[in-house]
Formats: C-alpha cells, structure tokens, sequence
C-alpha cells in the first residue's frame, strides 16, 4: 500500500480488503484488525484512513455498488428491449465467480443495513439508481407501468441471487440462465428468439 499515492487510492485498496474478506469468510469477521492484516498494514493505517468501522463499511458497500454499475454502465446501447435487458440482468446475476463474490458481499451488506444507518443511505441510494434505470428500460419500451415492472425484475435479480449464493448446489449457473430467459420470454413473448 505504501506505493499507493492518493488519499482515495489508499482508502479503496482498505476497501478492497474489506470485500476480500466478506466474500470469503464473512461481513461480520471485516474487523479493523483483519482488514489491516489482509491489506498487510497497521491497525492505525485503517483508523487513519477510516474514523470509524461504520465509514469503513459504508465505503466498502459503496465500492463493490460502483463496481457492479461500471459494468452495468458499460452494457453496449441495444435497440431490443430484451436483449438490452438481458444483457444487464447478466451483469447483476451471480453467473461466474467474480459476479458470485460480489453477490455475495452486496447480500451481506444489504442485510446489514436493516440495522445500519450509514449502510441503509448506500443502499437506498443503490436501489433508487438501480430502479431508474430499469424504470428507463420499460417506459422506453412503451410498458404502461414502468415503476412497477422495473420493483418486479428488482426483486427477481435480488430473489435469484439469494438463491445462487446461499444455496448455489440448488441454484446454480444454468438454473439461473433458465430463470431469465423464462421470464425474458414471458415479458416479452413477441422478441422472443
């Protein structure tokens, strides 16, 4: 970390170190001390850079969000509602490894912030863009309720990536693919392949 030189560049890799941890062993083991052991840093390092264990969640929980949207931001623009769809559903759902982490950690952080202020402004802020841009997605396609389809395919994503990373032996890749193409095709039978 010593390499590192920005403020911001320093506080994201303590970041990182906090998702390292949550996705392998668990949110509740992302201790002060471990996140200084797993980024190989003094226990003062992370209490320099984070005033409080909550700061250094609630920037943890805002990291993994950012990432996830980079790559939901970077679905190219597609005239096909359902292809568009699909190929950002694809992006949220856990279907390979990097995507299982992160859903794994964005549960754990979800969870957490029925009992955490500073994580419940995260998520709220994350579900309100996330809706948004699903919202955008069926009024574009002329849907005469885009709110309430844009909470449906919310809670499907949310729903189907429970499933995948608490039971991943009942939920796994394939069922997940099925998942969405069933519902892709339900939504929109005439643009079905």
């Amino acid at each position: 970390m010593a390499e590192m030189s920005t403020f911001g560049d320093r506080r994201t890799a303590l970041a990182d170190a906090v998702i390292r941890i949550a996705s392998t062993r668990g949110l509740e083991q992302a201790s002060v001390r471990e996140v200084a052991n797993e980024a190989g840093v003094a226990i003062g390092t992370v209490q320099h850079y984070f005033s409080t264990k909550d700061e250094m969640l609630s920037f943890a929980f805002t990291r993994i969000v950012d990432r996830t949207m980079e790559r939901v931001t970077a679905v190219e623009p597609e005239p096909d509602v359902r292809v568009r769809l699909s190929r950002i559903l694809r992006e949220l759902l856990p279907l390979d490894d990097v995507r299982r982490a992160e859903a794994t950690v964005y549960l754990a952080f979800s969870a957490r912030a029925a009992t955490s202020p500073a994580l419940a402004e995260v998520q709220a802020e994350t579900l309100k863009q996330i809706r948004g841009g699903f919202t955008k997605i069926f009024s574009d396609a002329g849907a005469p309720d885009p709110e309430t389809d844009a909470l449906l395919v919310l809670g499907m994503v949310d729903g189907l990536g429970l499933g995948a990373v608490s039971a991943p032996g009942e939920t796994g890749k394939r069922a997940l693919e099925k998942a969405l193409e069933t519902y892709l095709d339900r939504r929109f039978p005439a643009s079905s392949p």
